[in-house]
């Protein structure tokens, strides 16, 4: 079987279902499972490999890692067996508590990943079925409808109506028509009207096609070849890089200076090489990838217990960084329920005509489900028996009408509904409530203000018009002219109980609400007052697309709704708050939404959104309800927040522990720790911080959004690296100059303050407020405490003796822990002032 009959196009279908040994009836499932295997998942990389093996070796990856195990091997070589086998031993258990928690978030990530998958209607076994669009193979029969992505190159089998928007691949602004037809083998891609190509969309119409070709062989799949797509990088992603860069950098310093003036000072080079390496090992937060992996894990399953499903995990933090959250009204700010209020004609009086009308244009309505038809539907049930659908146009963004047509005795009609402006424009004609069809022009202005009347009151109004027809001929839009307008539907959505309580939530959080609708800005106002919004600034489309990009910078920061916005508008929109210095998110789930999600820092969509939306979205609600936002953003900050302090951990008392040792090894005649005793303090001093995910978080870290700030780390750093390293060297003077200690002693002293001060710290640090007033997480305090225990009484076990420890006097351990205790109530003072001036 061939999987690329080349230049498909311009095969015929029955050539081409052939060609692929495939049938209308579609695959069998035994079949399509053969060729899953033959032509691999249709996607366009590979899947990010994450079993348990692949894990396991990413956490020896470090370069840092791999000389210490290289230098290990040496120390082997060299018969220094037992030092060489607790390096080892200490390696291997960091990298398996590193494998152990990136497995786990890694598991939970991936279940929650498959709740938002998006699927595609295929003919398999004879039948329409959901799969996965990853199950998708050459040969297999997919119906595609408003919304959907296309799943794989394929070639039209049946179309109506359909329109396609190829701009990603082609870069036509405007959709395409498509329809079935061969054309000529040198047709150029943009031409090639019998085809749709993988990672378009539909905008209007439907479709049955037959995919030729999947994955990496489709048109797009050669480009994203080409170019590596990669999901561009996000604020938190970019700040921990350049934080990781400036650590690697000054830990190279370092370690070369320390390495080269111990060798200077004749100390034996294996020694001080292994030294020099475990320093680095001590310097650089090696957990970090870990621990960022694990918190963002945790706050998904956080988040998902909030029915916030997030796609991409470095999303959280834009998430949690949002101050404006732009969104439609139907369904977030409203009951997402549209009723129909009451069909009229032009006198403004209830019609039961207009009401036939509209409830066949949505009875006879196949496009895509859509609630204003599911409204008509269930406001009254008219029996049709008499009447029979002969075709239909269905609805898109650019007409915003939907045409069916009818026979009815002897009778051929057509019907349109749509946005009353949409309507009027194809009518010449109206039709009075006395029976009698006038010019549309006298009685313009009477419609008009019907309708201003209608949005007054918070309704959208729809137009109803229709057409005779001269025959049984099926219908096109060329057809849509010289109607006769009937009369309108009004339609209501009640603003949602809750509502004004949960915008006040989101202004409390520092994030504001910027409203989004295709609604008339009369409808906007009546619903913004029912809401509870006062004094609103709203812009009107025609108006904004009068505005320069200038002129537009400088309106959206005091707009707060923007009125009868066009689907292109949104996108330059959110780019103008997003120019202005903001994080957007941008709430969306319909076929017109894509671009504006891909222009969001944060893309927020829900489960029963078009396919496009939601593959375009960064978050996915399982509820389409702003409450489950205003959760979602909590828990978004709480894993900015827990990150935040594993990196406060790493870069002040571990920093200024390794600082300190550095510059005192070059004063003494022996090494302040051996190389398997810092492996051991950082071992040690790693374990309370991986606890971090499952901390708790302090109510003003959440209530107003937060960014990565580079500038404000690197201080934290110095100053608090700074405080360590003074009661470091007092403990180093204690140590030599009061107590006299030998090497042994003078390592076990300075390995408990080390330990028990790195750890003790993680309760200081982790919040703004004074460490007894800020509770910590439980898991967090067990660990700490029982790192301190371990500490003290390791000297004293066989265990200890091994890493060469030694037990120290009472007094020792009082004045140690005098030390500690100095520090931290030294880190309380130097706290309170840190923040009072560096805000962040």
């Amino acid at each position: 079987m061939e999987q690329n009959p080349q230049s498909f196009w311009s095969i015929t279908a029955t050539e081409l279902l052939n060609g692929l040994k495939a049938s209308e009836g579609g695959l069998t499932t035994g079949e399509a499972s053969k060729r899953l295997t033959s032509y691999g998942a249709n996607r366009l990389k590979p899947q990010k490999r994450s079993d348990a093996f692949t894990l396991l070796i990413a956490q020896f990856k470090s370069p840092i890692i791999l000389i210490l195990l290289l230098a290990t091997g040496l120390s082997l070589f060299l018969h220094n067996l037992v030092d060489a086998s607790i390096i080892l031993a200490i390696v291997v258990i960091s990298g398996l508590l590193g494998f152990w928690q990136e497995h786990s978030a890694s598991n939970a990530v991936a279940k929650l990943l498959a709740i938002v998958q998006i699927k595609a209607a295929v003919i398999r076994d004879g039948k329409q079925q959901e799969i996965h669009v990853e199950d998708i193979v050459p040969g297999d029969i997919v119906i595609l409808n408003a919304g959907d992505i296309v799943p794989g190159d394929s070639l039209l089998l049946e179309s109506k109506d359909l329109f396609v928007d190829e701009a990603m691949l082609t870069g036509e602004t405007f959709p395409v028509e498509k329809d079935v037809s061969v054309l000529a083998a040198d047709t150029a891609l943009a031409r090639r009207t019998n085809t749709v190509w993988m990672g378009t969309h539909i905008v209007s119409g439907n479709a049955k096609v037959l995919v030729v070709f999947t994955g990496k062989n489709t048109e797009f799949g050669k480009v994203s070849e080409r170019l590596k797509l990669k999901a561009p990088e996000t604020e938190f992603e970019h700040g921990i890089r350049r934080f990781g860069y400036f650590l690697g950098e000054v830990t190279l310093v370092l370690v070369v200076i320390i390495f080269g003036i111990n060798v200077f000072l004749h100390r034996p080079v294996l020694e001080s090489f292994l030294f020099s390496l475990a320093l680095a090992v001590g310097l650089t937060p090696q957990l970090l990838p870990a621990i960022i992996s694990i918190n963002l894990a945790h706050g998904a399953k956080k988040m998902a217990e909030k029915k916030v499903i997030v796609k991409r995990l470095a999303s959280i933090e834009n998430f949690g960084s949002m101050n404006i959250i732009c969104s439609d009204k139907t369904g977030t700010l409203t009951e997402g329920t549209v009723q129909v209020e009451s069909a009229l004609n032009v006198n403004g009086d209830p019609s039961d005509k207009v009401f036939l009308c509209a409830y066949l244009n949505a009875f006879y309505e196949t496009g895509f489900t859509n609630p204003i038809d599911e409204a008509i539907k269930k406001y009254r049930t008219i029996d049709l028996a008499g009447y029979l659908k002969k075709d239909e146009i269905p609805y898109d963004f650019l007409r915003k009408r939907l045409s069916i047509s009818v026979i009815h005795d002897d009778d051929h009609l057509m019907v349109t509904k749509g946005a009353l402006a949409n309507i009027l424009e194809v009518c010449s004609k109206a039709e009075t409530n006395e029976g009698t069809i006038v010019e549309i022009t006298s009685i313009q202005d009477q419609i008009q203000k019907r309708f201003v009347e209608f949005s007054d009151q918070g309704f959208r109004t729809l137009g109803i018009a229709y057409k005779n027809m001269p025959s049984e001929s099926l219908i096109n839009k060329n057809d849509e002219k010289d109607m006769t307008f009937l009369g309108f539907l009004t339609l209501f959505d009640p603003p949602k109980a809750n509502i004004t309580d949960t915008i006040a939530s989101l202004k409390k959080l520092g994030v504001s609400l910027k409203i989004i609708t295709g609604d008339n800005h009369l409808v906007a106002a009546s619903l913004s007052k029912k809401m509870g919004l006062s004094d609103l600034k709203i812009l009107a489309g025609p108006e904004l697309h009068r505005m320069s990009d200038g002129a537009l910078l400088r309106q959206v920061g005091v707009t707060d709704v923007f009125a009868e916005i066009e689907p292109n508008q949104k996108e330059r929109i959110i780019l103008a708050f997003r120019k202005a210095g903001n994080v957007v998110g941008y709430m969306g789930d319909g076929i017109n939404d894509a671009s504006a999600l891909h222009a969001a820092d944060v893309g927020i969509s829900v489960d029963t959104a078009a396919d496009v939306a939601k593959d375009a979205a960064d978050i996915v609600l399982l509820e389409k309800d702003l409450g489950v936002l205003v959760e979602g953003v909590k828990e978004g900050r709480t894993t900015f927040a827990n990150t935040l302090k594993y990196v406060f951990m790493a870069t002040s008392a571990n920093f200024g522990n390794m600082f300190s040792m550095a510059g005192v090894s070059l004063f003494i005649p022996f090494l302040p720790l051996l190389p398997k005793q810092i492996l051991l303090t950082n071992l040690m001093t790693d374990f309370p911080e991986m606890t971090i995910a499952t901390d708790r978080v302090d109510d003003e870290m959440v209530d107003h959004p937060r960014r990565w700030d580079i500038k404000a780390i690197r201080k934290f750093m110095i100053t608090f690296g700074l405080v360590s390293s003074v009661f470091d060297y007092l403990t180093f003077g204690l140590l030599l100059l009061v107590l006299r200690a030998n090497e042994s002693q003078f390592r076990t002293g300075w390995f408990l303050e080390s330990v028990i001060s790195a750890s003790m710290i993680v309760l200081v640090i982790r919040s703004r407020k004074p460490f007894f007033k800020s509770r910590p997480g439980k898991y967090l305090l067990i660990a700490t405490l029982s790192i301190a225990v371990i500490t003290l009484i390791l000297p004293f076990t066989p265990l200890g003796t091994l890493f060469g420890f030694t037990p120290l006097s009472f007094t020792t351990y009082v004045l140690i822990l005098l030390i500690v205790t100095a520090y931290i109530v030294a880190a309380e003072v130097t706290k309170t002032i840190f923040y009072r001036k560096v805000k962040f």
